[in-house]
């Protein structure tokens, strides 16, 4: 008989505070099985965003344990953190984070001129211009940011988030600058891909007309986060 895997998320009485304001989070106890398309929901302010971003390594835990695909978060420090993040993370930010001096073919290609490990072929080109496609944006790799659409930066963050094929994809409201039609198209896409590629899909959204494509719904009004996302 095997022992159980471990969740490929694993949180134990983590807590978290801003330097200033009022705002405390406390998880008591959370996990995330590999292969799961989890879903964030709760009021806003509540702190689904930050939970994010504490399981991306952008901020740290205050205290407790949150490990992330075998990584103890909690133990490293901001270069180990980032090294992780860019290795084994797609993140598709609320804001998209597009570069504005770059095109949008270069902002999907852009893990590949941050992270040493990562060797950009003319196959890894010829994946971007795909997901692209796939996106409804092929037609825009050579423009610049400024000359697209909400919906269509979105669908770009999209891409580079996919670009890398990370093991978890994190994604703060991914369908939020997107008509409906676009939203179901995209939405599927990312589930594709983590069935495909077995990755871990951790999705915050106000949208609760979506949650039934979710395996996992993380409702916040279970935790202790009275304010500020």
């Amino acid at each position: 008989m095997t022992d159980a895997q471990p969740p490929f998320i694993a949180i134990e009485q983590l807590t978290f505070q801003y330097p200033e304001g009022d705002f405390y989070l406390h998880i008591p106890e959370l996990g995330i099985d590999a292969g799961t398309k989890a879903a964030v929901i709760g009021a806003s302010g509540s702190g689904k965003t930050t939970l994010i971003n504490l399981l991306a390594g952008i901020v740290p835990a205050v205290s407790g344990q949150i490990r992330v695909h075998g990584a103890p978060l909690d133990q490293l420090g901001d270069a180990e953190r980032r090294r992780f993040r860019i290795a084994n993370i797609g993140f598709v930010f609320q804001d998209f984070a597009l570069l504005d001096y770059l095109t949008i073919l270069d902002n999907i290609l852009h893990p590949y001129r941050i992270n040493r490990a990562l060797n950009l072929t003319p196959q890894v080109r010829e994946h971007a211009v795909h997901l692209a496609d796939i996106m409804g944006i092929a037609d825009k790799l050579k423009r610049h940011v400024h000359h697209l659409s909400q919906g269509e930066k979105q669908r770009a963050a999209i891409c580079r988030a996919l670009v890398t094929r990370p093991p978890l994809l994190l994604a703060d409201e991914p369908t939020g600058n997107l008509d409906p039609a676009n939203k179901s198209h995209i939405l599927q896409h990312l589930f594709q891909y983590v069935d495909e590629a077995g990755a871990t899909l951790v999705a915050v959204t106000h949208d609760h007309g979506l949650l039934s494509g979710f395996d996992r719904i993380v409702d916040f009004q279970a935790f202790d986060c009275p304010q500020r996302a």
